[in-house]
C-alpha cells in the first residue's frame, strides 16, 4: 500500500504531488495545502513528506515511509497545536528547528497542520524562511482555504486544493479499510458529509452516533423560551463532556511525563518538592492544557452546530422539492413534519443563524450565550437575537 492510498477521492492532488516528488523540476520549497475539514489536508502533506524522503517515491512499506507516516521521522517535523494561535516565540522556535540539515534523506520537511492559527507577527518571523528557505527545507502548510492565511503567505507558496470526497468514495473506504458493514458505511458517509475522520467515528463508535442523535433531537424540543435555555445549556454540557474525554487523558499523560522527568517518586522527591522546584514549568503546562481544552470545547460545540446545519439543510431540501439526497435520511419523518410546519424563508433564516453562531465561536464568543441565542432564533426565526 503506497502512501498515496491513504487519500480518498483526491486523484488530481495525488498526481501533482507524485509528480513533484519524482521530478525535481516540478518541486517547490513551500506549499499551501487547502481543503474543507475532513478532506485529508494533513494526510496529503504527510504522504507527500514520505514520498519526498522515500528512495522510490512513497512505497508505504520501507522504514522511511513507515516512520514518516507514524510521525517519528527525525527529518519530518509534524507541527500540531492545541492552542488558539501560534505566538511569535513559537514561530522563532520553529524557524530555528527548520534549519537542521538532514542526515541521510534529501529534505528536512516541516508540516504545519493549522497554518491559519499563526498571528501576523508570527507570520512575519517565518516569511524569510518560507520565501528563501535553505536548499534542504520544505514547508507544507495546511489550512482550510487560502483566505485563512495572510496574503504574504499565499504569495510565497504553491497552492494545492483538496475537495470534499463523495459519499460513495467515503463509504467504500470505510468498508475496505475498516471492514465496516455496507449499511453502516453508507450511513456514516452520508452523515459525515464527506468528513473522513467523522465518518470513521460514526461508523465505529456508538457513543458518537448517540451524541449526534441527541443534537438532532434539539429542534423538536424547542417549545418556548425556557426550553431554548435548557437545550442550550445541555448542548454546552455535552460538548464539555466530549472535550474532557479528549483532553483528560492527554493532560494526565503530560503531568506524569513532567513529574517523571524530574524524579517524582524517586527517593527523597515528593510531589510538594516537585511543585516548589518546577512551579514555573508546571504553570506553563497548565496554561497550555487550559488553552487546549478551550479549543476542544469550541470544536465540539461547532460540531453540534454543523449537525444542526445539516438538519435544516434537509428541511429546506424537502420544502423546495429539490432533487438532492437527505443527509439525515434516517430522520425523514421528523424532517417531513418540520418542513410542513414552517416556510422556506424561516428555514433559510435558521440556516443563517447557525452560520452566524459558528462565526461567533471563531470570534471567541461566550459559549452559553452563543448556544442559547442560536436556539432562540431557531425557535423563532423571525426574531433576531442580538448579543
Amino acid at each position: 500500500m503506497s502512501v498515496w492510498e491513504r487519500l480518498i477521492g483526491q486523484d488530481a492532488v495525488v498526481a501533482e504531488l507524485r509528480h513533484a516528488a519524482e521530478d525535481e523540476s516540478a518541486m517547490t520549497h513551500a506549499w499551501l495545502i487547502t481543503g474543507p475539514p475532513g478532506s485529508g489536508r494533513s494526510t496529503a502533506a504527510i504522504a507527500f513528506a514520505a514520498a519526498l524522503q522515500c528512495p522510490v517515491g512513497g512505497c508505504g512499506t520501507c522504514a522511511t515511509c513507515t516512520t514518516v507516516m507514524a510521525g517519528a521521522h527525525p527529518d519530518v517535523e509534524i507541527v500540531r497545536s492545541d492552542q488558539l494561535s501560534y505566538s511569535t516565540e513559537d514561530a522563532r522556535d520553529l524557524v530555528a528547528r527548520s534549519s537542521v540539515v538532514p542526515a541521510d534523506v534529501p529534505w528536512h520537511v516541516v508540516v504545519i497542520e493549522d497554518a491559519d492559527r499563526f498571528t501576523e507577527s508570527a507570520v512575519n518571523v517565518m516569511l524569510k524562511s518560507i520565501e528563501e528557505p535553505p536548499p534542504h527545507l520544505v514547508w507544507l502548510l495546511c489550512t482550510p482555504s487560502v483566505e485563512d492565511v495572510l496574503p504574504t503567505i499565499r504569495s510565497r507558496t504553491r497552492v494545492l486544493t483538496l475537495r470534499t470526497p463523495g459519499t460513495a468514495e467515503v463509504a467504500r473506504a470505510l468498508q475496505e479499510r475498516y471492514a465496516v458493514d455496507p449499511a453502516m458505511a453508507a450511513f456514516a458517509a452520508r452523515a459525515s458529509q464527506g468528513h473522513i475522520g467523522r465518518a470513521r467515528a460514526l461508523a465505529m463508535d456508538e457513543g458518537t452516533r448517540l451524541r449526534r442523535q441527541e443534537i438532532l433531537r434539539i429542534p423538536a424540543s424547542l417549545r418556548d423560551l425556557g426550553s431554548c435555555f435548557v437545550a442550550g445549556e445541555a448542548l454546552v454540557a455535552m460538548a464539555t463532556e466530549d472535550a474532557a474525554s479528549i483532553c483528560d487523558p492527554l493532560d494526565a499523560a503530560e503531568e506524569e511525563a513532567l513529574q517523571r522527568t524530574y524524579g517524582v517518586g524517586a527517593e527523597g522527591v515528593t510531589k510538594g518538592r516537585f511543585d516548589r522546584l518546577m512551579g514555573r514549568e508546571s504553570k506553563e503546562l497548565h496554561k497550555a492544557q487550559t488553552s487546549r481544552r478551550k479549543r476542544a470545547l469550541r470544536d465540539q460545540v461547532d460540531r453540534a452546530f454543523v449537525d444542526l446545519l445539516s438538519y435544516y439543510r434537509d428541511v429546506l431540501v424537502l420544502q423546495m422539492n429539490a432533487d438532492a439526497a437527505l443527509i439525515n435520511d434516517e430522520m425523514r419523518p421528523q424532517l417531513v413534519r418540520e418542513a410542513g410546519a414552517s416556510t422556506p424563508t424561516e428555514t433559510a433564516r435558521r440556516l443563517e443563524a447557525i452560520e452566524r453562531a459558528r462565526l461567533a465561536l471563531e470570534a471567541n464568543g461566550a459559549l452559553p450565550l452563543v448556544a442559547e441565542s442560536l436556539l432562540v432564533e431557531i425557535k423563532d426565526p423571525l426574531v433576531r437575537v442580538r448579543g
